[in-house]
């Protein structure tokens, strides 16, 4: 029975353009991988800063974990896995990006599960953007706080939505770049209605960190109570970390599910996630250098007729047929180029994109490569 519900269901996938089956990377170089033994160009990378694919980090990285004698913390943090580096680290990231507190977690969806399903409860109204990210939909499903959507980055529709909700348990949950859509959070706009609401805000900042803001502290802390970043964008590890006022980091150890009974990342990472963000603080060169490719990258798709959205280094390309960019894709993947065709549910239904991630590694002949392929393809 419960074996035919899954081969009816991946053969429905199959027949909407919507399965999923990406390939198998081999090796990866810079701004390269090797796919079935060929090196092909990427823009699906979520390595901004090219910090991911730094020997120098790498280097670092190895250090730590050689030194420490152990790969992992063995433990949850609320056993025997509360390492002091880990402590230290925390509060490096609260002072760096100007937080009183910080609390580390495995990776970003469980970050925004234990935020979400944790700070609001009954009673409350969380009201979001609709194209906030699948961790964030699942943590505020798990709340059972009232949930309101507004149109995508329409402030207009967000204060009709604040208007009736309760006052002092009302929330305002979003993004400050949009991982699919690429457009910015309309920061001074949403300050304006924060000073007249008094919502708590909720914003998740992984796409922005490391790129966005001065010295890549993103942008939305004048909005954000509180603050989602991931180690694995723009800081090239893997984790995430959340920003946080004083007295949250207590409630969270004592009440969030996702972080009580998960096995805490080894202090070994606390360390190299410092030296991730002094690398960070570094990279003014390698962000003007992503900020100008991004920049030429939109300008000259447009300039050749598609239909291309994104504020900075995230940029979508409209297909609107599923089973079209999925085609298109595996056409620019036989050229050497490899993209992803981001679909429903990831993007609305007849909405498919060509998601495109921007790093500093990238080249201006590396965008000429891309749209000659796409207009051969299309």
């Amino acid at each position: 029975m419960f074996d035919k519900r899954f081969r009816d269901r991946v053969t429905q996938q199959k027949q909407e353009g919507l399965h999923r089956n990406p390939p198998v990377i081999e090796k990866r170089e810079g701004r390269f991988v090797t796919i079935n033994g060929r090196r092909v160009l990427s823009f699906a990378s979520n390595d901004y800063l090219g910090l991911g694919a730094s020997t120098a980090l790498a280097a670092r990285v190895g250090k730590h974990f050689n030194a420490s004698g152990a790969a992992s913390a063995s433990s949850s943090r609320l056993v025997a896995g509360n390492y002091d580096t880990i402590c230290q680290a925390e509060k490096i990231f609260a002072d760096y990006f100007g937080y009183d507190d910080a609390l580390f977690f495995s990776s970003g969806y469980q970050a925004n599960l234990a935020l979400l399903s944790t700070l609001f409860e009954n009673g409350d109204a969380l009201i979001f953007d609709k194209h906030v990210h699948a961790s964030s939909v699942k943590g505020m499903a798990l709340s059972n706080a009232t949930l309101k959507g507004y149109r995508h980055n329409c402030l207009a529709h967000l204060e009709k939505r604040l208007k009736p909700a309760p006052l002092g348990k009302r929330a305002v949950v979003t993004e400050s770049l949009f991982s699919m859509d690429g457009d910015i959070l309309p920061v001074e706009a949403l300050g304006r209605l924060k000073e007249k609401y008094g919502f708590y805000g909720v914003v998740d900042e992984a796409h922005g960190f490391g790129v966005l803001g001065d010295k890549g502290r993103g942008i939305a802390k004048g909005v954000a109570d509180v603050a989602l970043g991931t180690f694995g964008k723009a800081l090239g590890l893997f984790g995430a970390f959340v920003l946080l006022p004083h007295g949250v980091k207590e409630y969270l150890m004592n009440f969030a599910s996702p972080f009580i009974y998960t096995t805490a990342l080894p202090p070994a990472h606390a360390l190299a996630a410092v030296d991730a963000l002094e690398l960070v603080e570094q990279g003014e060169d390698a962000r003007k250098t992503l900020n100008h490719v991004s920049i030429a990258m939109h300008d000259t798709l447009t300039r050749q007729g598609f239909q291309v959205f994104g504020d900075a280094h995230i940029l979508s390309i409209l297909m609107g047929d599923e089973e079209r960019a999925v085609r298109v894709s595996q056409a620019l993947l036989s050229r050497g180029i490899f993209t992803l065709p981001a679909r429903y549910p990831t993007v609305p239904l007849g909405k498919a994109i060509l998601r495109l991630g921007m790093t500093a590694l990238h080249r201006e002949s590396d965008i000429h490569t891309l749209v000659n392929a796409l207009k051969e393809v299309v």
